[in-house]
């Protein structure tokens, strides 16, 4: 518990959830999660109850619990919340039955799988940019792309390409607005920061905490 006059006095305390965690070249993956044939790069995290598959996470990037992502390539910094469903399977509309025995077929004792109704899901990945952060809940559906710094709200269903640095929300998903100007958009592409190294990042914390976009554009950007 708090000693008395802590809060009053100000007195900035460390996020328990980050307390005691220390992530490297290595992934941190939760015991409860399940990984099969993904690449993570450093400093990399999955949560608790989340399955990745056939998947690619950029350095920085996690996912936090009980998400499901597959067939999904993704850049580095990304932030993907609790109970985001990434490229999820499509049962075939076109086709008579849409239950999982006409795929599905060897577990039923009805013949072979269906390689080529996985074959169409492997070839419609998700592509993911840079520090893109995806809401509590979100689908993000086949075949999608997000730019980078795109924020996706919660509970968004995401059927088209989303545009860099675009907040897109709703079923069916649709841009609200744009997180900054058109300018400083175009500035922090040649900033590129999340192409900076481990070391720089530390340099620039306090201007990644404290400065405007405007700010941080005018100190960094090489064209300026």
């Amino acid at each position: 518990m708090l000693e008395e006059g802590q809060i009053a006095s100000g007195l900035l305390l460390p996020d328990p959830d980050t307390a005691g965690k220390s992530l490297g070249e290595a992934p941190s993956v939760h015991p409860t999660a399940q990984v099969r044939d993904s690449r993570f790069g450093r400093f990399c995290e999955v949560g608790a109850g989340t399955r990745v598959a056939e998947s690619v996470f950029g350095d920085y990037s996690y996912v936090a619990r009980d998400s499901d992502i597959i067939y999904t390539e993704m850049g580095r910094f990304c932030s993907i919340a609790a109970g985001v469903r990434i490229n999820p399977g499509n049962h075939p509309l076109e086709r008579v039955a849409l239950n999982h025995f006409t795929y599905r077929s060897s577990a039923y004792g009805l013949g072979e799988d269906d390689a080529a109704f996985f074959d169409w899901r492997r070839s419609h990945r998700v592509t993911l940019g840079h520090d893109v952060w995806i809401g509590h809940g979100a689908v993000i559906l086949p075949g999608v792309t997000i730019g980078t710094g795109a924020a996706i709200g919660a509970a968004a269903v995401v059927s088209k390409d989303v545009p860099d640095f675009a907040i897109v929300v709703g079923v069916p998903g649709r841009v609200l607005r744009y997180r900054f100007s058109p300018e400083i958009i175009a500035a922090l592409h040649r900033i590129a920061w999340w192409n900076w190294p481990h070391e720089q990042l530390g340099e620039a914390m306090h201007d990644f905490r404290h400065m405007s976009a405007e700010a941080f554009c005018a100190k960094h950007d090489p064209s300026a």
